[in-house]
């Protein structure tokens, strides 16, 4: 793919190939976006009033709510670029196919370059960038991280348009465009593809819409690697390198509207015909043109992008299939992708006894609903313990409380003291996550070994330090099984399947109270019931490459999901295990695996997991694993930490001269979570928000870039501020523009005259 593009004297693209479809494609995106911004009731009457100046304020709360703000060297503000989202999904069996369009438009009459930090799915293979300007297209290619900054920043001194997608975590990603134009619209588009989750009978996917802040912990507790040159002298590690790259800034959603809608459409293709369709914490509409298929989309429009869009459905029949088997073919190798899940069986003795240590995050990032779901989460679970087990509870923010000094009995008294402390908790503080998971994998009993040690640690996962808690982990996770509740709209999901991953458990979300029993039943389920262990799978035929390179512990109602690169599709996998103390054997015939789609890339993400997993257990040098992720990463183009998508537009567009501005577009704060609970005391604000529940809606129409061959489809006002919706949930505070305020006094003055001129004419005729 070539990154640099033109426009041939036919009108195509260099280097694209498409056709004028995409083209009257790109124009009519850009062309209805421009159309909604011009005709807006802000543009409209800062139009008005001074057609060839851009709005100018001198204090925030002179501007219209919910507009951003581009601060210039006089201590005068000015709109600044806006951003929206377009989610399109598409469900084929085993796997899903995202399309994110970011918009990116441009109010001012500034040059900028526009940098958004957003989050995807930590398993997601992200391995397509396209840049639309106008009516060119520019598609991305991949590139070492450094020499794609490199290229990226002579781009940007050149006047170039260029967009550049990093990886910071598996789950955040930065976007970074230069050189849009005073008015200008320009959009960016990303796909990955993911795998679909499968629990007993539910399959679901998950779409983060918010980077949660982070609580980066300054460098007091450090690493130290001292050199091989024998020296001696080294320096302490920072435990959060790129804290300034993974903290954006966050509205306060008490004094700014929300900010950067999402439209979310999703075409789900189950592969078998389905029941329940449920869209757990957004409205939707759907339609159902057969059996095994439902279109979704948000009932409202766009959204403000502050909680998570989950998904979730099951079979019309009694029971789920149980495997899965699904075939690619690439280049000259075969992918294959299966999921196989093993019967649940009763254990055959009775159970042994469970130690199981609670822990629980009462740091400032789980204020509001956070901190209630969790409470109830862990009085429901010390509810399920029986008289046989042993517990402990830990609370921790920046600070730390063991309730008792080893695992007790869990006898009512014992219990009803746990349920006392648990309900007392507030949310405060940093969060600090290191020291409580230390303290509840200290096992002080492994002299007992009739227990089953299992710690369950409940919290929203919101730190930047995520690799010190593997170490922790890893370096002492001995007996125990790591257990991760993530808590809360928008959990840091990177950190609690790698955690879980580490720790041999699993990984559980909450996001709202009405799931707290439901998911922790289910939780249960699996810490009281026989593990599938000791798996291994061997290919009679092939010679294959498979992953997870070492099988994991599987949990009552998991599949196991095994990817592999095939020389021949031929022969049969046999997979073993052992279901607590019974011996387990499932054979698949690999010639008659059914069509999928992205498997290779699939293949190659988890691979690339696998390195990371095997450079934090120590298995691989870190030089060794980087050289792994990085041949993976170039051949299957895929977005990695060490590699970065890049599309640069070959036509200078900023003049010589003109400066460029730097605009970092600010995040919502995820829903219920409180700003003063993780920021402080908010400054006094002299125009105060109000809100209502039920979030906002946007009334417009705009288009959506779609294949390079297929026609646009509508795709409703994904590019305009949440705030500028005139009716929906948020109540605007009654507050005008300048040129409104001058349109306002305008006729003020005129309707004075009037009633001057009436009167003077009454004195005239009386006299």
């Amino acid at each position: 793919m070539n990154a640099s593009v033109g426009i041939l004297p036919s009108g195509q693209p260099q280097g694209v190939r498409t056709g004028r479809p995409l083209r009257r494609t790109a124009t009519a995106i850009v062309l209805a976006i421009a159309a909604f911004f011009a005709n807006s009731p802000g543009a409209r009457a800062q139009a008005t009033a001074q057609a060839s100046e851009p709005q100018v304020f001198t204090h925030p709360g002179e501007a219209r709510a919910g507009s951003l703000l581009l601060k210039n060297g006089n201590e005068r503000y000015t709109d600044a670029p806006r951003l929206g989202t377009d989610i399109d999904l598409t469900v084929s069996g085993p796997t899903v196919r995202a399309r994110v369009t970011q918009v990116f438009h441009n109010p001012t009459k500034e040059w900028v370059e526009a940098v958004y930090v957003y989050p995807l799915p930590e398993g997601g293979a992200v391995d397509t960038l396209k840049m639309i300007v106008g009516d060119r297209i520019v598609v991305g290619e991949i590139k070492e991280r450094q020499q794609a900054r490199v290229l990226y920043e002579q781009a940007k001194q050149a006047g170039q348009k260029a967009a550049l997608t990093e990886q910071e975590r598996p789950n955040i990603f930065t976007n970074s465009v230069a050189n849009i134009g005073p008015g200008e619209t320009v959009l960016v588009q990303l796909e990955y593809q993911e795998p679909v989750r499968q629990s007993g009978d539910q399959f679901s996917l998950r779409v983060p819409l918010v980077v949660a802040p982070r609580f980066n912990p300054a460098p007091i507790v450090q690493n130290v690697d001292l050199p091989a040159d024998g020296s001696g002298w080294s320096q302490g590690a920072d435990p959060v390198p790129d804290r300034d790259r993974i903290t954006p800034k966050v509205l306060d959603p008490a004094v700014n509207a929300p900010t950067n809608p999402v439209s979310i459409s999703v075409r789900l293709q189950a592969g078998f015909p389905l029941g329940e369709v449920k869209s757990h914490h957004h409205a939707v509409q759907t339609e159902s043109p057969a059996d095994d298929v439902r279109v979704l989309k948000l009932a409202e429009g766009p959204v403000p992008a502050d909680r998570d869009f989950e998904l979730t459905w099951k079979p019309a029949a009694a029971k789920a299939p149980s495997v899965g088997l699904f075939r690619e073919r690439v280049g000259d190798a075969d992918y294959l992708l299966a999921f196989v899940t093993p019967p649940a069986v009763e254990p055959t003795e009775k159970p042994s006894p469970r130690e199981v240590v609670f822990v629980i995050d009462n740091s400032g990032s789980m204020g509001g609903t956070s901190m209630a779901q969790a409470k109830a989460s862990l009085i429901y679970a010390l509810g399920r313990l029986k008289p046989s087990d042993r517990f402990n509870v830990i609370r921790f923010d920046d600070t730390m409380d063991v309730m008792f000094p080893v695992t007790v009995p869990a006898d009512p008294q014992n219990i009803g003291q746990a349920k006392g402390f648990v309900g007392a908790l507030q949310a405060r503080g940093g969060t600090v996550m290191v020291p409580p998971m230390k303290a509840a994998l200290t096992d002080r009993r492994d002299a007992e070994p009739a227990f089953v040690r299992q710690v369950v640690f409940l919290t929203d996962g919101a730190i930047g330090n995520e690799q010190q808690l593997f170490d922790t982990i890893t370096d002492m996770r001995g007996r125990s099984r790591v257990f991760m509740v993530g808590i809360g709209s928008a959990p840091n999901t990177y950190l609690m399947t790698r955690a879980a991953e580490l720790g041999r458990g699993t990984f559980t979300h909450i996001s709202s109270t009405e799931q707290v029993e439901e998911r922790m039943r289910g939780l249960f389920d699996k810490l009281e019931n026989p593990v599938v262990t000791g798996l291994t799978a061997k290919f009679s035929a092939a010679q294959a490459d498979i992953t997870p390179s070492a099988m994991p512990d599987i949990y009552r109602g998991e599949p196991l999901v095994l990817a592999g690169k095939l020389d021949q599709l031929a022969g049969d996998i046999e997979i073993k295990g052992h279901i607590g103390d019974r011996p387990w054997t499932i054979t698949l015939p690999v010639a008659k695996a059914a069509e999928g789609k992205g498997l290779s890339k699939l293949w190659a993400r988890r691979k690339i997991a696998d390195a990371e997993v095997a450079r934090t257990l120590r298995q691989d040098s870190g030089d060794a694993a980087d050289k792994k992720i990085l041949a993976l990463a170039l051949e299957h183009q895929l977005v990695t930490r060490l590699t970065s998508l890049l599309a640069v537009d070959k036509t200078p567009s900023r003049p010589q001269g003109e400066r460029l501005k730097l605009a970092e577009l600010p995040l919502n704060l995820p829903a219920g979570w409180e700003f003063d609970k993780v920021f402080g005391d908010r400054p006094t604000q002299e125009l105060p928000m109000e809100r209502r529940a039920n979030g906002s809606q946007i009334d417009t129409t705009a288009r959506r870039l779609a294949d390079a061959s297929a026609p646009a489809r509508p795709m409703p006002g994904a590019q305009v501020a949440m705030a500028a919706a005139p009716q929906g949930g948020v109540t605007l505070p009654k507050t005008a523009t300048d040129a409104e305020l001058r349109m306002v006094s305008g006729l003020a003055l005129l309707l004075l005259s009037l009633l001057l001129f009436v009167f003077g004419r009454r004195r005239t005729i009386t006299a």
